[in-house]
């Protein structure tokens, strides 16, 4: 699977660095963004609840 992160839906809350560690960082602008291009094990679960806690719906795991 993938995660990614709009760049211009970011507020930079932090959420899903919070909820899912292994999956996203906040880059030096305070926006999110995937660290790795593939998602795959524990990771799966973790991203879909960042991208289910995202208040404004960045994020996407396909």
């Amino acid at each position: 699977m993938k995660a990614f992160v709009d760049q211009d839906l970011c507020i930079g809350c932090g959420v899903c660095a919070s909820v899912a560690p292994s999956v996203f960082d906040m880059n030096d602008d305070g926006k999110a963004f995937a660290v790795a291009d593939e998602v795959d094990g524990a990771d799966v679960d973790a991203a879909k609840e960042a991208a289910d806690s995202c208040p404004t719906s960045a994020i996407t795991v396909e």
